[in-house]
């Protein structure tokens, strides 16, 4: 399949993703703790991409979106815009960061069971290829390497339709148990 042809596919993967978040009643926000006490990681994450619970707001304003889950990995796609973009012309490292921090994360959540989560404490980021308007859709896809009682460690990378390398991560998350209030 030629990249024309590949960026349309995920482009189109992306939006149906996003209508499937509106149809089952998604809107952006923060689930409630009554919401999704007693569900684990993964039932939340799957909660919130049928759009019974909803998404945060920063998948709109980083124009990305949790495309695919499964026990210890994620994989979330974003289309860098204009409002991305650095004095140079070229996509903000920190729109890279989010990108690999929101699958990276999202990894870590699918193995946690009910009760616990998790937050990140170290992010490393290698940014190999700038990325512009011409990109398009690029591809952040996470799993996860260790997943201790209180430390997991993951690993995940951008590419875009071509398999082009444009970054790569890892991280180390503080496993904990949720509070409940």
């Amino acid at each position: 399949m030629d990249a024309e042809k590949q960026a349309s596919v995920w482009t189109d993967q992306q939006a149906a993703a996003l209508q499937r978040e509106r149809d089952g009643g998604g809107a952006l926000g923060v689930a409630r703790m009554e919401q999704i006490a007693g569900k684990s990681g993964m039932e939340i994450l799957s909660a919130m991409m049928s759009g019974a619970l909803p998404s945060p707001p920063m998948n709109e304003t980083m124009n990305m979106t949790l495309l695919e889950l499964d026990e210890g990995s994620a994989v979330f796609q974003g289309i860098p815009l204009l409002r991305h973009f650095n004095p140079m012309g070229t996509v903000h490292g920190g729109w890279f960061a989010t990108l690999l921090d929101s699958a990276l994360g999202c990894a870590v959540q699918t193995t946690l069971p009910a009760g616990q989560s998790y937050t990140t404490v170290e992010l490393s980021v290698n940014i190999v290829r700038a990325a512009s308007q011409q990109t398009g859709p690029l591809r952040a896809a996470a799993r996860v390497l260790h997943r201790g009682s209180q430390m997991a460690t993951a690993e995940a990378s951008i590419k875009d339709e071509s398999g082009r390398l444009y970054a790569h991560a890892t991280t180390t998350c503080f496993v904990f148990k949720a509070p409940v209030d």
